[in-house]
């Protein structure tokens, strides 16, 4: 009895030693386990700016490894859904808030021709891809729609009069129109003017080269073409749970099964976050320290819709009016024609709502955890220096059914109740950045996030989004790979997919035409008109003199 007694001790340390070592060597085995998928580069997100990015890095980098990861159990479901925003090919030819008037009365193009100029890189890039055969049918992704912006009252025509003005100075927003006149107003747009009083003084510009764009079929189709590819895998229903840097500055990202909730781990040479709302969470997730400088504030939007055939068969433009009195710019209201798989609507909004929502398939406590000790400055900071808006959001959750209708029926007198329906569009992130000077600022752009060690990037903030994801996500890889970007094989790789990169389209009028001529017989879009521009145009001081960055100027909903 007592030999065991002895024994017992012993035995029990030797066990717990052999436990101990077990341990131990299956944490060695696991760290280095082959079963830990390895990539060289990770996108988060299953929406357009990761099937931008993804098709970029396969034309640059083809033998790069690539995985995608998306939480939902499809792409595209979230903000790049048809159905989830306004799908507007924004381009600045109707958007008032691109063209704000100045103290003296004279009205800033810088941010209307940055905008546009982006847009025209986006053109090449899908252009680029059909002939590629990696996007199929344009008409199922994009579809020429006449922009036109259409005002009243004494203080909005004029204005609209200088603006139209302004912009004819410039090479990018030749073929524009302008009137005045009922009868013509009526010609491009008959729901708008049909019963509405002959006295009313009304303005309105038009263009041709406008488009709408399902965003969701375009993102449908790239990434079903990296699916073709050895080099790229999809993973859905994949949530990004953990981020630990490796000690070679690459990343070892822990994924949960959404359905199972097993995990399994990749470990990424690069990584992307284009996770729209749920990328600041994300980018809080990695640790690095670029993280600390922003905040986020949802914003969502609803619009009222209809499918009458005598409605959507009238109405073929899209109509952006001016903000009310006192309302900021993001409040703009417009009537849309769209074309939203295979099927004919008009759209009526956007009408803001609020939810602590950071995605519409989101949670409602992502708005308090991303809040921190190191954000909550700027973001009550922003509060009070953005008053407006907030007085804005309270209003806009405060509509009835009976005010959002009264709204409609300014831009198209003669609705019908019976005909609209509201319907939910998407959640937005309005970022909040750190200021040295105000403590916080709104930044309503597009935020690009790259660490210092330039193996993760981010994209926050929503406006204009989608319709530039081919810059953005270039300007991407410009940030994370400065060397190879500058290196003439790549460069030239570029310039295969963007003949104009690097180059301005505005005050070469012979680019201009070029490249809209060459993308619309692509993408199968109305035949652009054609610049006529005076030999000494002031297209160079337009740009030349720079907006004043206002956040709501930046908005595009």
């Amino acid at each position: 009895m007592l030999c065991k007694i002895l024994i017992m001790p012993a035995f029990n340390k030797t066990i717990l030693s052999l436990t101990t070592l077990a341990l131990f060597v299956s944490s060695a085995t696991w760290a280095k386990d082959e079963t830990t998928q390895k990539t060289d580069f990770l996108l988060i997100g299953g929406g357009i700016m990761s099937a931008s990015l993804g098709t970029w890095l396969q034309e640059l980098q083809p033998e790069w490894k690539q995985v995608m990861v998306e939480k939902l159990d499809g792409v595209a479901l979230e903000s790049s859904n048809g159905w989830n925003n306004a799908g507007t090919g924004h381009s600045a030819n109707m958007e008032l808030n691109y063209t704000p008037e100045r103290a003296d009365g004279s009205i800033d193009v810088s941010k209307a021709l940055d905008i546009n100029e982006q847009f025209m890189i986006s053109r090449q890039f899908w252009s680029a891809q059909v002939k590629r055969g990696i996007l199929n049918n344009p008409h199922d992704f994009i579809n020429s729609t006449p922009h036109m912006s259409f005002v009243w009252g004494d203080k909005n025509v004029n204005y609209l009069t200088k603006r139209y003005a302004a912009l004819q100075e410039t090479t990018l927003f030749q073929g524009m129109k302008f009137s005045t006149d009922h009868a013509q107003i009526q010609q491009w747009a008959p729901l708008v003017m049909q019963g509405r009083d002959a006295s009313q003084k009304v303005a309105a510009t038009w263009t041709p080269a406008g488009t709408d764009v399902n965003y969701g079929e375009i993102t449908r189709q790239l990434i079903g073409s990296l699916k073709k590819s050895a080099n790229f895998s999809l993973q859905t229903s994949a949530e990004v749970t953990e981020f630990k840097r490796n000690g070679d500055n690459s990343w070892h990202v822990t994924i949960k099964d959404v359905n199972g909730g097993d995990e399994h781990a990749i470990d990424a040479k690069y990584v992307f976050i284009g996770a729209g709302g749920g990328a600041l969470k994300l980018l809080q997730k990695t640790g690095i320290a670029e993280a600390k400088n922003y905040a986020g504030f949802p914003v969502g939007g609803s619009f009222l819709m209809t499918e009458n055939p005598e409605i959507t068969q009238q109405h073929l433009e899209k109509v952006y009016g001016q903000a009310s009195v006192g309302a900021p710019p993001m409040s703009v209201p417009h009537l849309d024609a769209r074309f939203i798989d295979g099927k004919r609507v008009v759209l009526f909004g956007p009408f803001a709502t609020f939810s602590t929502k950071f995605l519409k398939n989101g949670s409602f406590f992502d708005l308090l955890s991303t809040t921190t000790t190191s954000n909550f400055i700027p973001m009550t900071d922003v509060g009070l220096d953005n008053f407006d808006l907030v007085k804005y959001l309270i209003s806009q959750v405060m509509l009835s059914d009976d005010d959002r209708f009264a709204s409609l029926r300014e831009y198209y007198p003669q609705a019908r109740k019976e005909d609209w329906k509201l319907i939910q569009a998407g959640q937005r992130v309005q970022i909040i950045k750190k200021d040295k000077e105000k403590g916080g600022v709104l930044k309503l752009g597009t935020e690009v996030v790259v660490d210092q060690q330039r193996t993760i990037s981010a994209l926050l903030g929503a406006s204009p989004g989608a319709s530039t994801a081919a810059p953005i996500t270039l300007n991407v890889i410009k940030q994370m790979f400065p060397e190879q970007f500058n290196s003439p094989e790549w460069q030239g790789k570029i310039r295969g997919i963007v003949p104009s990169y690097g180059q301005k389209l505005n005050g070469n009028a012979a680019l201009t035409q070029q490249v809209w001529d060459e993308t619309a017989s692509t993408l199968q879009l109305t035949k652009p008109p054609v610049i006529q521009m005076k030999a000494n145009t002031s297209a160079e001081k337009a740009v030349e003199e720079k907006h004043q960055d206002s956040p709501q100027h930046d908005m595009a909903l």
